[in-house]
């Protein structure tokens, strides 16, 4: 052989074997770092990855999630088979056999690509999992395209190293993006399909698969047509290995999506307002006293995959959601009509218009659109001529949002003609709250009337200035004149608060139990027992009850005064339920981290403020308000004839509607009123507490008591052991007459 063909053949080896060096030389400079770094073995080992944060119920149903990204892992073996075979066939056959990188399906898609044909993508799953690691959106020349593909084959074979095959298989589908906010399979199974991601139909985890090729491509939502022929695909692929016989292929190709489309939004959903005001309060608070061991940071709600477990019990938080939507809608109905003959609606007719403008211009500036457009720098007046505009708009209404044109102003004034709502219902022996609705529509309407909106509470406040004259050894029994009573004040004047019924008050005048006059709510006999005790007493004993709120010491508070959250009144009159013991409401049960660690454990504080004996006294002292008081429409229109006790309340003009009722397993507390004081019904007929509030406690318990599956009877106030013989409980000698009520029964069925 001749020098000259010796070096033809060396000038073919290194064309033959040169660009196999140059690209292994390339792969070592990249493994070295030369050309950035790549993800480290403890980033492999412990992939970044924004984790959900996940609340349960009670009852362990996902009540909501707080997240950047919504994910929430799963592991291998609560993947659905169906889901993992449909994958490999369609994304990487060979994937039990490659190492992270397939060089026969890289050698396939080549020569597919230089035959001018297709046979297929060469990345493995392995890869498209390496591929999730390195920021996108990067633009990269041609050069650094080869580099970042390069980089993620190195990845793909330290994944392959690091992790088991069904670790890399979860571990893809838990961080790819199926869209519509769905970020890994757990999300996707349940916002597109209503379901737990192993349990899905073959056909629905074909539909999923099939995004894997290009989601925004397959969107089912968007693209529907396109969707199905896509998952017909993937059915094919498994046909054609072995993982889907070709006679039920040729059935299910003609089956339909089956979309069971459950968008995650924070407005939707289940409690709310309780998840925001868990997420906006609480947690809020406990994430920066709480540092997470792996960032040596204070938790995230959002990134770190935290469970939170509640006390709220989805079964009754349904129903309470359901009472709320059912009374409210028939009220709003009452309330609209109402407002077409007010000259001022949704105001008071007696509202100045001086007031009016006040509260308008209030509203205004709290209002999102002033803080942008202050924020952008433009003067008051400019803002307020922008606010008197008309511009589209969509709105709330009893029918579902509708579009309009309105000013945002008046957009402000017709917001307001909408009655505002908070219900609670809660276990008096453990604290734990079950269910929390906070408004009639969180979307439109943020603010939480449970925990962060205080209102006058009226009557309902009666009961504690009551429970002082029976700790002080007064029985349900004991008579008092129904006489004005007045009480003289620090600066010398008198305080002679009426009745509500005024000189026409048919007990006026005659000797009536305490008993007799809670359940008709007589002022004249509240103001006797608050003259007996004072002020600093009531303040004092409320205080014990676990009631926060700001209380003046004066006399008038015995009627309502005060401005109260529902969250408070609901623990404190839940203590005459529980034997005399206050128990503070809680709704977390504990905290865990991602891996199930118990973070922290929630166990409600208790105060022991009256004996057992004097609990069950006030506990009988309040079932006179259903048996035949302010609340008997419980008996007559809900047919609720358990034991119960409660309160009706209702404030100055009507402008809140209070109802607090106690079983022996469950208390609930609901109020309605306007926005604005200043917004309420002209009559006491449909005013007052009965009317506004007690129908949504009364259809609560009806719901409540059919489901059987709660567990909750409707037994009887446990009667203490050694009760006093001689504590005076049973009335009726005293009160055989019947009770005055706010309206006739009559007038129950025309409401």
């Amino acid at each position: 052989m001749t020098a000259k063909s010796n070096k033809y053949i060396k000038w073919v080896w290194i064309w033959i074997w040169g660009p196999f060096a140059v690209l292994f030389l390339l792969l070592f400079l990249i493994s070295l770092g030369v050309f950035g770094d790549l993800p480290s073995v403890e980033e492999l080992q412990n992939p970044k990855s924004n984790l959900a944060t996940e609340v349960y119920s009670s009852d362990l149903k996902v009540l909501g999630k707080y997240y950047s990204e919504n994910r929430v892992n799963v592991k291998f073996e609560n993947l659905d088979k169906d889901l993992v075979e449909a994958l490999i066939a369609t994304e990487d056959a060979r994937f039990y056999e490659h190492s992270g990188v397939d060089v026969k399906a890289l050698l396939r898609a080549a020569s597919g690509i230089f035959g001018g044909g297709s046979s297929g993508g060469g990345s493995t799953i392995t890869q498209q999992l390496a591929k999730m690691m390195y920021p996108r959106g990067e633009k990269l020349s041609k050069p650094g395209l080869v580099i970042r593909k390069m980089k993620e084959w190195i990845t793909a074979t330290r994944l392959e190293k690091s992790y088991t095959k069904e670790e890399i298989m979860a571990m893809y589908l838990n961080k790819f993006d199926f869209l519509n906010l769905a970020v890994g399979i757990k999300s996707a199974s349940n916002i597109y399909f209503n379901k737990s991601c192993d349990s899905l139909e073959i056909q629905e985890a074909a539909m999923l698969v099939g995004m894997a090729k290009n989601p925004a491509l397959f969107n089912p939502i968007r693209f529907p047509e396109r969707a199905k022929q896509r998952r017909n695909v993937v059915l094919k692929q498994m046909v054609k290995y072995g993982y889907l016989p070709e006679e039920k292929y040729n059935k299910l190709r003609e089956t339909e999506l089956g979309i069971n489309f459950q968008p995650e939004d924070h407005n939707e959903g289940p409690a709310p307002y309780f998840r925001e005001y868990l997420r906006d309060n609480f947690l809020k608070t406990w994430c920066e006293k709480h540092i997470n061991p792996e960032t040596g940071k204070p938790y995230n709600i959002y990134r770190d995959g935290l469970k939170i477990y509640t006390t709220i019990d989805s079964r009754m938080q349904r129903y309470a959601e359901e009472a709320v939507s059912e009374h409210m809608h028939d009220l709003q109905k009452i309330f609209s009509k109402e407002c077409l003959t007010k000259r001022n609606a949704p105001f008071a007719w007696n509202v100045s218009k001086d007031e009016i403008k006040s509260i308008m211009n209030a509203s205004m500036k709290r209002s999102e659109r002033y803080r942008v457009l202050k924020q952008q720098g433009l003067s008051h007046e400019s803002i307020e001529q922008t606010f008197h505009k008309p511009v589209a708009m969509r709105v709330y209404s009893l029918r579902g949002d509708i579009d309009t044109v309105l000013t945002p102003f008046d957009s402000i004034k017709y917001y307001k003609s909408f009655l505002q709502t908070g219900f609670m219902a809660m276990e008096p022996q453990t604290g734990y709250v079950k269910a929390w609705v906070g408004g009639i529509n969180h979307k439109h309407y943020k603010y939480d009337h449970v925990k962060v909106s205080k209102r006058q509470v009226g009557s309902t406040f009666k009961p504690f200035v009551y429970a002082l004259a029976i700790q002080e050894g007064l029985s349900p029994c004991h008579q008092v004149p129904n006489v004005r009573t007045c009480i003289t004040l620090p600066d010398g004047k008198e305080w002679c608060p009426s009745n509500s019924d005024g000189p026409n008050d048919k007990n006026n005048g005659k000797m009536l139990t305490l008993k007799k006059a809670l359940a008709n709510s007589i002022n004249y006999i509240t103001a006797w027992v608050m003259k007996q005790y004072g002020p600093h007493a009531v303040v004092d004993l409320v205080k014990r009850l676990g009631v926060t709120s700001e209380i003046p010491e004066v006399p008038s508070i015995c009627l309502g005064t005060p401005d109260i959250s529902v969250f408070e009144m609901v623990g404190a009159i839940s203590t005459f339920a529980n034997k005399g013991t206050y128990i503070q409401p809680t709704f977390i049960t504990r905290i865990e981290d991602k891996n199930g660690k118990v973070l922290e454990e929630f166990i409600p504080n208790s105060d022991e403020v009256f004996s057992e004996e004097k609990a069950y006294a006030m506990i009988q002292l309040m079932r006179g308000v259903v048996d035949g008081g302010t609340g008997s429409r419980l008996r007559g229109r809900y047919k609720l004839f358990n034991q119960i006790a409660g309160k009706t309340g209702t404030t100055q003009n009507n402008a809140d509607g209070w109802f607090l009722g106690l079983t022996p397993e469950l208390v609930a507390g609901a109020w309605v009123g306007g926005e604005d004081r200043s917004i309420h019904f002209n009559s006491m007929v449909e005013g007052q507490g009965a009317t506004m509030a007690l129908p949504i406690w009364g259809k609560f318990f009806n719901k409540v008591y059919a489901d059987k599956t709660l567990k909750v009877t409707n037994g009887e106030f446990p009667r203490p052991k050694n009760l006093d013989p001689n504590l005076e409980l049973d009335c009726s000698k005293y009160d055989a007459d019947n009770f005055q009520e706010e309206i006739t029964p009559s007038e129950f069925d025309n409401l």
